[in-house]
């Protein structure tokens, strides 16, 4: 039995493979939305804080978003490479 390659069953995978990957863009949408609002509640109870609290809410979104620019780049890979 002989394996025959069907490269357009390869390219609609990879397109559903990047539709996939893009959509790991919901989870630090959230996560950073989440993040910005405890950051304000806290704000809210300790204002002497404020320097303390946006740096730690800053560093905590840059290594959320680092998830999403992965999917995107994974998806860009997934159209163009494949």
């Amino acid at each position: 039995m002989e394996v025959v390659f069907n490269e357009f069953f390869a390219n609609g995978m990879a397109f559903i493979g990047a539709g996939i990957a893009v959509l790991t863009g919901f989870g630090p949408g959230i996560g950073q939305g989440y993040a910005a609002g405890k950051a304000v509640e806290a704000l809210g109870r300790q204002p002497e804080a404020a320097s303390r609290i946006q740096s730690l809410m800053i560093t905590g979104q840059a290594i959320a978003e680092t998830t999403g620019l992965y999917g995107l780049i994974v998806a860009i890979l997934l159209i163009f490479v494949a």
